[in-house]
């Protein structure tokens, strides 16, 4: 069984940056695509970035239009988001997931191909 925990949520002013963490712990060979994905109340849940384990290849959601960079540190077993021109609309929880099987190869992220979830970290971009 696969453990992840976020980390490096916060409240930060538009056009601000955060980096967040996701470090996963446990059965690590059950962890190949390692995805955030974040949510407002009342909202679904929705994907953000993926990266894939096996040859660090990732995608993006087109809404991001490249203000966030995912990448990982397999000595550390963490991914990380690196959020940039934050926007108040990014404000949410953003959650970590991860799944031993999925390979990210650009079709949009869906909640339920992912195994694992972490408990999420809050975001608040505010003035």
């Amino acid at each position: 069984q696969v453990q992840l925990a976020e980390a490096g949520g916060g409240l930060v002013q538009p056009g601000g940056s955060l980096r967040l963490s996701c470090a996963y712990s446990g059965s690590t060979l059950e962890v190949h695509a390692i995805a955030w994905f974040r949510q407002v109340p009342g909202k679904e849940r929705e994907g953000v970035s993926c990266i894939n384990r096996s040859d660090g290849s990732t995608y993006y959601a087109n809404f991001l239009k490249g203000r966030f960079t995912i990448s990982r540190d397999g000595a550390k077993n963490t991914v990380y988001l690196q959020m940039s021109s934050l926007r108040p609309e990014d404000t949410a929880v953003y959650y970590c997931a991860a799944d031993p099987e999925l390979y990210c190869d650009g079709n949009e992220l869906n909640v339920l191909d992912f195994r694992s979830w972490g408990q999420g970290t809050q975001v608040t971009v505010s003035s």
